[in-house]
């Protein structure tokens, strides 16, 4: 494969920081370069609060368990979730003993079509977990429209989406947190990590509890003293103030994250200027093509949406054996996977259907450039306009 979804995006200067780092260092789990990387990155992101986690879908469940004791929600309560997704953003409300409620996909954002939350909103409902999609952001400013005064809230899954903005906020401020991933193949890369992004003093609080098995001591200096207090029969060392993980990240993975936020702003600009030129030739074949075209993005893949199957297949296999790697669009149709479809009809979502069948994407990244889009380009002009 000469074009791969991804590259190998730590260079030598970042192996010779790590280096550098394990010779002069005597500490390897969390510790300071953890705190001046959430730092970092909540300046970079404009929140008050970040927390490292050893993945986006570790992120996820620390939000949806924190979020669930923080606001009092029930077992059973129910959270409006897209078909379209990675599992990780469903799993954990399964897991947290909430109930997944499914909405279809839209085909302009690919987020949750609009139009039927409203239907799906019950007196049960306590969130809206939205993800947004492929850089995509998703128009949080139309469900809080649908939500109005209802006691609702909005969860953001950004992992795909960093840097990404609606109105000119950055996903993952737009409700009561926001998740991010920092996987191998993301627009930022700490090889496995993650982030939670919060404005909410006491969530951020309970995000750090539950990173550490609940222990008190995780939580600021400030608060120490109270709480020794106020528990003296317990040794404060192990004092625990609520159920927890442990989904603590490590210093290396820090301090890679340092140096790629250093660049992350590039890594979006040529992101971005990629997809524009793909952009730009699909219009050519707006008859065989579903375009999606919205402000603001930060790209993470070249997607694909065929109004044919056929045609779809046809050419997926034509590009694999260029030597252009594929995959398809995120899950597909989520309630088709079989950890889903015995308790849902994935037929009651005709879009995320059509998604899994008529669309895939191909690898976008810093590392893509004019001499690939010219390939990709000639293999779509042979392909739509000569015989099929």
């Amino acid at each position: 494969m000469f074009w791969k979804l991804q590259e190998n995006v730590i260079n030598d200067s970042d192996l010779d920081l790590l280096v550098s780092f394990i010779k002069e260092t005597k500490r390897f789990t969390q510790f300071t370069k953890v705190a001046e990387f959430e730092t970092a990155f909540a300046k970079w992101q404009g929140c008050r609060h970040c927390v490292f986690v050893n993945s986006g879908s570790s992120a996820n469940l620390l939000l949806v368990n924190s979020a669930k004791e923080y606001f009092g929600w029930n077992d059973g309560d129910e959270v409006i979730v897209p078909a379209v997704t990675w599992p990780t953003t469903v799993t954990p409300v399964l897991q947290c003993g909430l109930t997944p409620v499914f909405v279809d996909a839209n085909l302009s954002d690919l987020s949750l079509d609009y139009d039927k939350v409203i239907s799906k909103i019950t007196s049960k409902t306590r969130a809206i977990f939205v993800a947004h999609l492929l850089g995509f952001p998703a128009n949080i400013a139309r469900l809080k429209e649908i939500i109005s005064d209802r006691d609702i809230v909005i969860l953001e899954d950004c992992c795909e989406s960093q840097g990404a903005k609606l109105n000119g906020t950055k996903v993952g401020n737009l409700g009561i947190a926001g998740t991010f991933s920092f996987y191998w193949g993301h627009h930022m890369t700490t090889v496995e990590g993650g982030m939670l992004c919060t404005n909410d003093e006491e969530l951020y609080k309970l995000f750090l509890l539950k990173r550490s098995h609940g222990l008190a001591r995780e939580l600021p200096p400030e608060n120490h003293d109270k709480l020794k207090d106020f528990y003296k029969d317990i040794d404060f060392n192990f004092l625990f103030l609520t159920d927890g993980f442990n989904v603590r990240n490590t210093e290396f993975n820090a301090v890679l994250g340092l140096a790629q936020l250093a660049h992350i702003n590039n890594f979006i600009s040529q992101r971005n200027k990629n997809y524009q030129a793909f952009i730009k030739i699909c219009k050519e074949y707006q008859d065989e093509l579903i375009l999606l075209e919205v402000p603001d993005i930060s790209s993470f893949v070249l997607p694909f949406l065929f109004r044919s199957k056929e045609s779809k297949e046809t050419f997926q296999k034509k590009i694999r054996d260029r030597g252009i790697e594929s995959r398809p669009l995120i899950s597909g149709n989520l309630l088709r996977q079989p950890f889903l479809s015995k308790y849902y009809n994935a037929t009651d979502y005709p879009n995320a259907d059509f998604i899994h069948t008529n669309a895939f994407y191909i690898g976008n990244n810093q590392f893509v450039d004019e001499h690939r889009l010219d390939i990709l380009f000639s293999l779509m002009s042979d392909f739509f306009k000569g015989p099929k």
